[in-house]
């Protein structure tokens, strides 16, 4: 597949890029492709290559290539875990019944 010569951007509503996101994350990390996610009409985030995000937070705050470092580091060193992970136990956490208070 041949990548194209100029940036290609992409507007979809953000209930649409949720159940498509492996492929979006694909086309952006392959295929350099850019996606503005909208909620009610309205741009709210943005999908991009993670290296590119990378270099242009870089550009923004010189510190964060140390924090990009630290953090290459510790994925490693195996100091991080899956975003599924704790994502599975937010989930799991907020399926337990509130208990009331008595009064």
């Amino acid at each position: 597949m041949r990548k194209p010569a100029t940036a290609t951007l992409h507007r979809m509503p953000i209930t649409k890029a949720r159940i498509n996101l492996g492929q979006l994350a694909k086309r952006a990390h392959v295929n350099k492709e850019y996606f503005i996610l909208e909620k009610d009409g309205i741009p709210v985030i943005g999908i991009m290559d993670a290296d590119e995000l990378e270099d242009y937070l870089e550009l923004r705050d010189p510190n964060v290539k140390t924090q990009i470092r630290q953090s290459n580091r510790d994925v490693r060193a195996g100091r991080t875990r899956p975003a599924e992970e704790p994502l599975h136990e937010l989930v799991a956490s907020s399926a337990k019944p509130l208990r009331r208070r008595s009064k």
